[in-house]
């Protein structure tokens, strides 16, 4: 018996131009106690840039004083923070419009901001600098990203130097680093000199000179960053990669030009978008494409229903109470909506843009469809998809047990693991860091793998797909041994994997983990995994390290 690996080489983007993957097929002997086999890889993928970038043009750290419930350091007290502080590095530089846009406000607060300048984007966004040493625009005045608003100070309740940004939504704040993750610009650190081009890479997010960094995560579980060690860049769910342009055919979009959104419609499109994390306008390319966003109330021929036109037995596997009232209507919008984004997700619209057709593809299968929707999506503004395109297209999440044939890691390989990853305990939780003295939870295990000569992807979602591809084998709870990767559900939504982590002790169902920014990295418990949407548990075949091939830019 002779086992066969085959190397796929994902769809890298650059300047979004896809590039062909090449395909290596190497054989490897049949596998034996103690055998260390050659790893079927994923790769890696440069991300996307976008409209957006971060505030600086000078490289930062992320401080650990971040959206939500903070000690205020001079009140003294714990009190609701709206922005997330930033501190460039060597010194005070430049502040720059995350965004193109026009100034609505540039002056001095009484509210503690001391000077700050707001800034109005398309979809009722307002970003917002305080604390600036200096301001250089005025009310009124248009704005690119990355033109220079002011200069990084200290005025106002501030004890040094440093920004606060905040990003309002329809005049609500809402915490800056997972909107600028979504948005193709994440906090992490990295020098972006000219223009919107905010890519990831190593190093990103990490200590710089000593100063502390931070990230904020959702429910303790965010995961992102770039890549560390022998990895492209890449990050949980905010790797990011726009929306695919449609192609040819094209059918009812030729005669059909895109309809106003109704109000309540767009709100029920980004109130399920940011349960799934993906585009809104995706949504609005289906809702568009079947009913005209509900205009056309009737079942089809075919005996679909709904404002996203879902077979009854279809809705009857994926549907989703959208409004919370306790049940799922195929023929209440809330739950129409949000039931095509679960489909969506579920059928691999987050892996990659060809992940994107082929969701769209399984709703109807039809190429026009796809391209229709497509072409609509890009209509009501497209938008960067919050998924990893690495290009392992592993089985789904409800299927696929990875290669039980696989010996499991050697004991003295599982040591070395734990140890190196047990060392790491009271180091701090950043969202996208990479070391020496800061992770994030995919970042951890992904270095402690390399630790005993094993590639892994850089992302939760993709390690899984990783060991699902061929790599490893999937275990029942109850039957985990040490140095076993459990993964669950986060901020991704429910129908993603967001966090990861390593058994330490299965006796009592404790971690080693990157858990979250106030918990950092320690011993935990998986007990409440059974509680979660997704609850797995893999075991890594002994893999010998496969050196990921890549190509040049031409």
């Amino acid at each position: 018996m002779r086992r066969i690996a085959v190397i796929m080489l994902p769809l890298v983007l650059l300047a979004c131009i896809p590039i062909a993957a090449a395909v290596l097929v190497i054989t490897v002997a049949g596998p034996a106690a103690g055998e260390q086999l050659r790893t079927v890889a994923c790769g890696a993928a440069v991300p996307a840039t976008g409209e957006w970038r971060p505030p600086f043009t000078q490289p930062y750290t992320v401080s650990r004083r971040g959206f939500g419930r903070e000690f205020h350091p001079i009140y003294l007290r714990w009190e609701h923070h709206s922005g997330q502080d930033l501190v460039s590095q060597p010194g005070p530089g430049p502040v720059v419009a995350i965004g193109p846009g026009r100034v609505r406000f540039a002056g001095v607060s009484r509210n503690g901001y001391g000077n700050y300048v707001d800034v109005t984007h398309a979809g009722d966004v307002t970003s917002r600098y305080a604390h600036l040493a200096r301001i250089d625009v005025r009310a009124g005045q248009p704005v690119t990203a990355g033109e220079r608003l002011g200069f990084e100070g200290s005025t106002g309740t501030s004890t040094g130097n440093h920004l606060h940004l905040e990003i309002l939504l329809h005049g609500v704040a809402t915490d800056p680093v997972p909107w600028m993750l979504a948005h193709g610009a994440p906090l992490n650190g990295r020098a972006v000199t000219s223009g919107t081009s905010a890519a990831t890479g190593s190093g990103g997010g990490t200590a710089t000179g000593g100063a502390a960094t931070g990230g904020a995560g959702t429910g303790g579980a965010g995961d992102t960053g770039a890549a560390a060690g022998s990895t492209a860049g890449g990050m949980e769910g905010g790797i990011g990669f726009p929306l695919p342009a449609p192609g040819d055919p094209r059918q009812a979009s030729l005669r059909n030009p895109p309809l106003p959104i109704p109000v309540r419609v767009k709100a029920l499109y980004e109130a399920a978008a940011a349960r799934y994390a993906i585009p809104w306008t995706l949504l609005a390319g289906i809702g568009m494409e079947e009913t005209g966003h509900g205009r056309v109330a009737a079942t089809s021929s075919a005996g679909a229903e709904g404002l996203m036109q879902f077979l009854p037995a279809t809705f009857a596997a994926v549907g989703v109470d959208g409004d919370r009232d306790g049940r799922a209507d195929i023929r209440n919008d809330a739950d129409s909506i949000t039931s095509a984004a679960n489909y969506l997700v579920r059928s691999g619209a987050t892996d990659g843009p060809n992940g994107v057709t082929k969701a769209l593809y399984a709703y109807n299968h039809a190429a026009r469809y796809v391209d229709d929707v497509l072409h609509y999506a890009h209509a009501y503004g497209g938008g960067i998809v919050l998924g990893d395109p690495s290009g392992c297209d592993a089985p789904a999440l409800t299927g696929g047990g990875g290669d039980r044939t696989l010996p499991p890691l050697t004991s003295d390989r599982v040591r070395q693991l734990l140890q190196w990853a047990g060392s790491q305990t009271g180091d701090a939780y950043v969202m996208g860091a990479n070391g020496p003295d800061a992770w994030d939870c995919s970042s951890l295990v992904q270095t402690a793998f390399s630790r005993i000569g094993v590639s892994m992807p850089r992302t939760a979602g993709a390690q899984r797909a990783w060991l699902a591809k061929g790599d490893g084998f999937r275990v029942q709870p109850g039957t985990e041994r040490p140095g076993d990767v459990v993964f669950w559900d986060s901020y991704l939504g429910p129908s993603r994997i967001g966090h990861v982590m390593l058994v330490w002790d299965p006796a009592t169902r404790t971690t080693i983990e990157a858990r979250s920014r106030s918990l950092g990295v320690g011993h935990f418990s998986y007990a409440s995994g059974r509680s979660h949407h997704i609850f797995e548990i893999w075991r890594a075949g002994n893999m010998a390290d496969q050196p990921t091939v890549t190509r040049s830019p031409e």
